[in-house]
């Protein structure tokens, strides 16, 4: 049964999960509403309005990784699907968000990602500038990538007029990787744009 978590929370991912968790999904979702018209969110990051041309609003999910004097050591985002060392992967830019299920995916294999490297914190935002207003029912969830099992979910309310939301982060305390939860508004159309914002919560 996945932790349904609450903003600031944070968890271990190892208790959740019954044991030793290295290979994991991060999602992030949301349903996007376009006037009456209402397109249903995928699992991870990327949704799209709906079939009047230029509603459309094209959403991306990125993550930043962090050293312990919060400098980013490397993005991962549809400009670079993977990371430099190869333990974090970004299944692409999709543009259609038909349908219902995975739109995009992070994965990461967290026993590879570099000694260094003590947080990842996981970002959305419209490329195409329009605001959150049209989003609703955001959510964020970690997947145990071994079996397809939910082991932490995130929900929190998303609409506003901001163009980006910091969802929540995976960072390394005594040894072993927590999750926590973020929430927190933004503006920007890429990550580089959002960085101002993401270091505080690296």
């Amino acid at each position: 049964m996945a932790v349904s978590l609450q903003k600031g929370q944070k968890i271990s991912l190892s208790k959740e999960a019954g044991g030793d968790l290295t290979q994991v999904k991060l999602g992030l979702g949301w349903d996007v509403f376009q006037g009456q018209q209402e397109k249903k969110g995928g699992f991870l990051g990327k949704l799209f309005g709906g079939g009047s041309g230029g509603d459309s609003i094209d959403l991306d999910a990125s993550c930043i990784m962090f050293d312990s004097n919060k400098q980013a050591v490397d993005a991962i985002w549809f400009s670079q699907l993977k990371s430099k060392d190869g333990s974090i992967v970004h299944t692409g830019d999709n543009r259609t968000g038909d349908g219902d299920g995975d739109d995009e995916v992070i994965n990461v294999d967290l026993s590879k990602v570099p000694a260094n490297v003590v947080s990842l914190v996981f970002t959305v935002n419209s490329f195409t500038g329009q605001t959150f207003e049209t989003v609703e029912n955001a959510f964020c969830r970690l997947v145990n990538a071994s079996n397809n099992a939910e082991v932490a979910r995130y929900n929190l309310s998303a609409q506003g007029g901001h163009t980006a939301m910091i969802m929540a982060k995976i960072y390394r305390h005594n040894n072993e990787w927590k999750m926590h939860a973020i929430g927190e508004i933004a503006s920007g159309r890429t990550f580089h744009d959002l960085m101002p914002a993401i270091t505080p919560h690296a």
